[in-house]
C-alpha cells in the first residue's frame, strides 16, 4: 500500500493501572510501576497505544524517554460525553451543566495531547483525539462536528498523524466526513463482544478491517484494538467462549495475519485491569491482558 502513514511494528495497547489504582480515583501507577511493565514488554513489542492525555500518560513518556526504553507511542485523548445517548445500556444520559462541564474538559484534554506530543515529539509517533465517543452504544457520545473540530486543532498544532479510534462500524457511514479530515483511519474488532466462536474469529476481523478499507481506500487503516477475553461472567460474552488457550488462538493467528499482510494492530491489551467495568471479578472487562493484574503472564507470553 502506498497510503501508509504509520509503518507495521509490533503494537499494543498500554494502561498500566494495578489494583486500588484507577483514573477515576486520580490514583496513578508511579514510576518505578511503569518501569516494570516497561521492562516487561519491551522484549516483545515496539508501539504502545496511550489512552489519555494525563499523569500516566505523562509518566510512560518520562519512562521511555529517561530509560532510552525502545517505545513509540500513540498518545491519545480522553474525551467524555457531549451529549446525551439513551441508547447505552449503563447510562449515557447525563444534565446539560454536566455536558457543558465536559466540552470545556475535551477542550482542555486535547490541548494537553498536543502538549505532551510536542514535549515528546522524539517518541510519539502518532495522536489520536478519542476514543469509542460515535458508536451507538457509548456512554460518552462526542457529536462528529466536535470530533472534526478536534482533529483540526490537533493537525494544526502537531506534526505526527492524526487519528480516531473506534469500532469499524461507524467508519463506514456516519464518520465520513472525520475519515477525510484525519491521517490514518482506526478501528476495533472484537469477534467475542459479537457471538463469534475462536474458529470464527481472525476471519470476522480480517472482514472489519477489509469492510472499512474499502469504504476509505484512499487513507491507511490499521486496527488499534482487537483481542480475546480470558474470563467472563456470561453478561456480553459467553463463559464458554473465553479462555486462555482461545486468546493465545487469536493472538497467533491475528498478529501471524497483521504480520504477513503488514497491518499495523495494537493488540489489546497487556494487563489485566482490575477496576474496569462493575465489582464482580469475573465481569468481562477485567481480563483481557496477555499477563494478569499481578504481572505474571497468561498462557500467550509463557515463552
Amino acid at each position: 500500500m502506498t497510503n501508509n502513514v504509520l509503518p507495521f511494528s509490533r503494537a499494543i495497547c498500554y494502561s498500566g493501572y494495578r489494583d486500588g489504582q484507577s483514573p477515576d480515583g486520580q490514583e496513578f501507577p508511579s514510576y518505578e510501576q511503569v518501569k516494570q511493565d516497561l521492562l516487561i514488554l519491551k522484549d516483545d513489542w515496539q508501539s504502545l497505544r496511550l489512552y489519555a492525555s494525563d499523569a500516566h500518560s505523562e509518566t510512560i513518556l518520562q519512562v521511555i524517554d529517561n530509560e532510552k526504553m525502545p517505545f513509540d507511542v500513540m498518545l491519545g485523548a480522553y474525551i467524555t460525553a457531549e451529549i446525551n445517548n439513551a441508547q447505552c445500556p449503563w447510562g449515557g444520559v447525563y444534565s446539560q451543566e454536566k455536558l457543558q462541564a465536559n466540552r470545556q474538559q475535551n477542550e482542555i484534554q486535547i490541548n494537553r495531547l498536543t502538549e505532551l506530543t510536542n514535549n515528546y515529539s522524539n517518541i510519539v509517533s502518532s495522536v489520536s483525539i478519542g476514543n469509542e465517543a460515535s458508536v451507538s452504544w457509548t456512554d460518552h457520545l462526542v457529536p462528529t462536528e466536535s470530533l472534526l473540530e478536534y482533529a483540526k486543532y490537533a493537525k494544526s498544532k502537531v506534526s505526527q498523524p492524526v487519528t480516531f479510534c473506534e469500532n469499524y462500524i461507524p467508519w463506514l457511514d456516519q464518520l465520513r466526513p472525520l475519515a477525510n479530515e484525519l491521517d490514518i483511519i482506526s478501528i476495533h474488532s472484537y469477534p467475542v463482544w459479537e457471538f463469534k466462536s475462536i474458529a470464527e474469529g481472525l476471519a470476522y476481523t480480517i472482514a472489519n478491517y477489509q469492510a472499512v478499507t474499502e469504504a476509505h481506500p484512499n487513507k491507511q487503516v490499521i486496527i488499534t484494538e482487537a483481542g480475546w477475553a480470558t474470563n467472563s461472567n456470561g453478561r456480553g460474552i459467553e463463559r464458554h467462549n473465553v479462555n486462555e488457550e482461545f486468546q493465545r488462538q487469536y493472538f497467533h493467528e491475528l498478529i501471524d495475519w497483521a504480520q504477513q499482510h503488514q497491518v499495523l494492530v495494537y493488540f489489546f491489551e497487556a494487563f489485566d485491569e482490575n477496576w474496569k467495568g462493575s465489582n464482580d471479578p469475573l465481569e468481562p472487562e477485567k481480563h483481557w491482558g496477555i499477563y494478569r493484574a499481578d504481572r505474571t503472564p497468561k498462557l500467550v507470553m509463557q515463552h
